[in-house]
């Protein structure tokens, strides 16, 4: 069974058992969250799509780590008017762990 969900503005195809990097989450670790957006579910014999969202369907997830991921560089280059900008960036992700996807029947 695998379901497609949205956390953070981002579209995510898990199934129970996998870990993924979202966008940071106000949880701590060893907490439970319910993501209850689910555009999607699937099982071994069909799909059940949603419009927008699947009713009653949930994936439940446990929280593992929080973290920052690399710094990325920005540059801004004008050439010959002796201008120059470097920006750096790090995102905070949250590592979870899905532990059950409940679908509507």
């Amino acid at each position: 069974m695998y379901a497609v969900v949205v956390t953070g503005g981002r579209q995510y195809r898990v199934a129970q058992g996998e870990t993924l990097r979202v966008e940071k989450l106000v949880a701590d670790v060893g907490a439970e969250v319910k993501l209850d957006q689910v555009l999607l579910v699937g099982t071994g014999e069909g799909v059940t799509v949603g419009t927008p969202t699947v009713a009653g369907a949930a994936v439940t997830a446990k929280v593992v780590a929080h973290g920052r991921a690399d710094k990325i560089r920005i540059v801004k280059f004008r050439r010959r008017k002796h201008h120059r900008k470097e920006m750096g960036h790090r995102q905070h992700y949250t590592e979870i762990e899905i532990t059950g996807i409940t679908g509507a029947k």
